[in-house]
């Protein structure tokens, strides 16, 4: 027996998602991501002056672990190459890979999965656009820092100028660098495969990749150490935003899909009643109009209903036009009784001597 005390934003957020409606969903953002990217470069003297207060801070708490790295993968080709390609491609192969692991496996908990991810990725986008950052690779020589992507680009598919593929280095944002989203991804993904791997080995790529990442990013010259805990905060922040993100997003779909089913079910009575041979539609038309939702159905429909059940009870009709028991209407057109009766469609009724002297209808008298 179906429970009906379950409440709405309950039984919407239990609902199974549909693939072919969250591909597009997440196609959809990751594009405005994008596109926001580029939209966020800023200027090329603003973006280096906050890296280099970036560094300096570093500096003053001992944190600058970037150089250290950065000549280590540089003097070392065993470890600066597959650090390449560790950031140029598992940024853009895991994280989709264990959001799909989790639709098939973990379907009631993809949901607050995917809202975090891209909550979290919006406010990243958010942080390029106010703080455009020169990444450490990008200042110039005098600061020790090595591109590694430009110096063993011949083994890759990327260009000197960025980790996109060659001849699309123009495309990107180099100074989308604060927060590192190559770290707060990978902390997602350590998440999810730490409470839902269910294996060792899963918890312990749980905890590996994220500070795998967190070192490949700096030993790369990509990022500072500050981008890394600034791409952890943000996915932070994203997590609190999770529940009421969802919260918001089920009144809305409890709101509108309320709306969308009224109207399709005074649409089907509409059809019903204007079908030859169907039973006339004698419930009032507001009784399919839930309370919550008073503007959920435009009145000419409503009226065009009430005035087709009105005419299912009606006893005289005449001409097209409709009257109830009693009512005369001036010149209206009189359908003739049959042959011989003295009166044609259209024609005046000849006057009866009974109401010569009286506006009351001989019928009433």
């Amino acid at each position: 027996m179906r429970r009906t005390d379950v409440p709405v934003t309950e039984a919407v957020s239990r609902v199974r998602p549909r693939w072919w409606a969250e591909l597009p969903l997440i196609l959809l953002v990751y594009a405005v991501y994008s596109a926001g990217r580029l939209l966020a470069r800023g200027d090329v003297t603003t973006a280096v002056d906050h890296g280099l207060e970036i560094l300096r801070i570093e500096k003053v708490f001992y944190l600058n672990a970037e150089h250290p790295l950065n000549r280590l993968f540089t003097r070392e080709p065993w470890i600066g190459i597959p650090a390449d390609f560790w950031y140029a491609s598992l940024h853009y192969l895991v994280t989709p890979a264990i959001l799909v692991w989790i639709f098939r496996s973990r379907t009631v908990r993809y949901r607050a999965a995917r809202t975090w991810l891209l909550a979290s990725t919006f406010i990243g986008l958010i942080g390029f656009t106010l703080l455009p950052t020169c990444p450490p690779r990008l200042l110039s020589a005098s600061h020790g820092f090595v591109d590694t992507m430009a110096q063993y680009s011949d083994y890759g598919w990327w260009g000197g100028e960025a980790s996109a593929p060659r001849g699309l280095g123009g495309m990107t944002n180099q100074y989308a660098a604060m927060p590192s989203l190559h770290v707060g991804w990978a902390l997602w993904c350590g998440v999810m495969l730490w409470k839902y791997g269910g294996t060792r080995l899963t918890k312990i790529a749980g905890v590996a990749y994220p500070l795998i990442t967190t070192v490949v990013v700096m030993g790369t010259a990509n990022h500072y150490f500050l981008d890394a805990l600034a791409g952890a905060a943000v996915m932070g922040v994203g997590l609190l935003l999770t529940r009421p993100v969802l919260r918001l997003a089920d009144r809305v779909r409890e709101r509108y899909g309320i709306q969308i089913r009224t109207r399709i079910r005074l649409l089907a009575r509409v059809r019903t009643a204007g079908t030859p041979g169907s039973t006339p539609v004698a419930a009032p038309v507001q009784e399919a109009i839930p309370e919550s939702v008073p503007e959920a159905v435009p009145e000419p429909v409503v009226a065009s209903v009430t005035a087709g059940s009105r005419a299912a009870g009606s006893s005289i009709v005449s001409g097209g036009c409709q009257t109830s028991p009693g009512e005369r209407i001036p010149r209206q057109r009189k359908v003739s009784a049959g042959p011989g009766s003295g009166t044609e469609q259209g024609a005046e009724p000849e006057a009866n001597p009974a109401d010569a002297g009286d506006e009351t209808p001989a019928a009433a008298r």
